[in-house]
């Protein structure tokens, strides 16, 4: 899997946390010297950990986006931005998370870097995928596991939308890496396999 994304497992349900530079320096943030911009995707606890491994390799999340808003993937937010001040969350305008302030919405198809918005609902409402086609790189959050998919039995979840969701994935180019919110990375290609 790409070398330039770091992953660190928290909590007790060992949610990812994805972290990777961003392909475009913004040149109008001002990070500290010798350290790049980045993209921290579901951190959902254990913040000390996560500013701990963004340190080591000298980046600086300019986008903390989450997949959705269970506490799982979120509860780390706060903590990572007192530390990263010029950090902006971002979060599908349909997820609801009483605890935090979003500083972008997210729509489907929008882009931040190279990664485009994929509004993936059914584990909730608001869960959304980011897709880099270029390097062939998935974020799915829990829309889609190795060998397994997101749980529809929370407030806001849709089994019906969940297959929609995980069929629009299959249709992508088999070769692209998944990323996802719990587990072990996969392929589009080994998932459809599995069917």
């Amino acid at each position: 899997m790409n070398k330039n994304i770091y992953n660190i497992k928290v909590g007790f349900l060992q949610t990812n946390c994805w972290i990777t530079p961003l392909e475009q320096e913004n040149n109008c943030a001002e990070i500290p010297e010798g350290f790049s911009a980045s993209i921290v995707v579901d951190p959902g606890e254990e913040a000390n950990r996560i500013i701990a491994l963004l340190n080591q390799h000298k980046l600086y999340p300019l986008y903390i986006i989450l997949t959705h808003g269970h506490f799982d993937h979120t509860g780390a937010v706060k903590h990572l931005v007192k530390e990263y001040d010029k950090s902006q969350v971002a979060i599908h305008k349909e997820e609801l998370n009483n605890n935090l302030k979003p500083d972008i919405f997210l729509n489907e198809g929008d882009k931040i870097d190279s990664f485009t918005v994929l509004h993936l609902p059914g584990h909730s409402p608001g869960s959304i995928g980011l897709l880099d086609e270029k390097t062939g790189i998935l974020f799915s959050g829990d829309t889609l596991f190795c060998d397994g998919y997101g749980r529809t039995d929370f407030p806001g979840g849709n089994t019906a939308q969940l297959f929609a969701s995980l069929n629009r994935l299959f249709a992508l180019d088999s070769s692209i890496e998944v990323y996802p919110g719990h587990d072990e990375t996969t392929t589009i290609g080994e998932e459809i396999s599995r069917r």
